[in-house]
């Protein structure tokens, strides 16, 4: 059959309710709750000027076969400002698969961003290889932060969605650490004698077969060195919660911490001028999405 009508172009608000509607179809476990609620969040979140809010969609005569949802943020290289763009939920009908290359091809036009794919399937490791894409995390490591000794002197703090300064952190981390509690994110903030040094962590979604473990994943810390400094606070918290884990991105296994390092999943990708950097997860779709 042939679509004369299917062209490609940006998503705009008008069109969420029928794109929530094709990626509920395209993502079978996925409720269109959870479709809705990012795709608002992205309608309310901040987006570097010239960069597309919600992605590209494939419109035929109006209404949407295909779907590239791209998160665009901002990031601070030494003193250089980058672009980085989180490439998100990709589904197009099957009889509209020929259009597919359009989508990706339009999605990855700027040399001058960089590219993520930081939720890719293992079976797909080497077709997004062949796309110029390298991995810059090849595994996880799932730490037991109650295992270690914590920092003397040391206490936690729990920041909340409307916590307007936090001592010892500077106005952007303030409020990175606030907007990701508004995104059901725990946002914490360890004080030690060496200084406040600021986490950020959320429920983990990793199943075997019916049982979800008690884990949290780690979505931001200034090093994982500060993490491993701070994990015997963080746990002892963790554990009054209820949780046991925090799986923390990495190539290796981390000094300092108790736990496992698997390369079996967790590999994540990217494409463009800058490298990321391990535990930075903020602002991507792990986080406006959910787990």
């Amino acid at each position: 059959m042939i679509h004369t009508k299917v062209r490609c172009r940006e998503i705009t608000e008008a069109d969420v309710d029928a794109v929530a509607d094709l990626l509920t179809r395209g993502f079978v476990g996925r409720s269109r709750n959870y479709w809705i609620q990012g795709l608002r969040r992205q309608a309310f979140r901040p987006v570097p000027e010239g960069y597309p809010r919600f992605g590209y969609m494939l419109d035929n005569d109006g209404a949407p076969v295909g779907v590239l949802l791209l998160i665009y943020t901002t990031r601070k290289h030494g003193e250089e400002t980058a672009i980085q763009c989180n490439l998100s939920s990709w589904y197009v009908e099957p009889a509209f698969r020929n259009y597919a290359p359009l989508l990706t091809k339009i999605a990855q036009r700027h040399k001058d961003v960089t590219y993520l794919n930081i939720s890719p399937a293992p079976w797909t490791w080497p077709i997004i290889e062949t796309q110029g894409f390298r991995a810059y995390c090849c595994g996880m490591f799932f730490s037991v932060p109650a295992l270690t000794r914590p920092p003397r002197w040391s206490k936690i703090e729990v920041i909340s969605q409307h916590t307007k300064q936090i001592e010892g952190l500077s106005e952007a981390e303030t409020e990175l650490l606030t907007r990701h509690a508004r995104y059901n994110c725990l946002s914490l903030v360890c004080r030690t004698p060496q200084g406040a040094f600021p986490f950020i962590l959320q429920s983990a979604r990793v199943r075997r077969g019916f049982i979800a473990p008690p884990a949290m994943k780690l979505i931001y810390c200034r090093s994982t060195a500060e993490y491993a400094a701070c994990a015997g606070r963080i746990g002892r918290l963790l554990l009054r919660l209820g949780k046991i884990s925090v799986i923390v991105d990495s190539n290796e296994p981390i000094p300092g911490l108790v736990g496992i390092y698997t390369e079996r999943r967790g590999r994540k990708y990217f494409k463009g001028p800058h490298r990321p950097r391990l535990a930075d997860l903020t602002d991507t779709e792990l986080v406006l999405y959910g787990p």
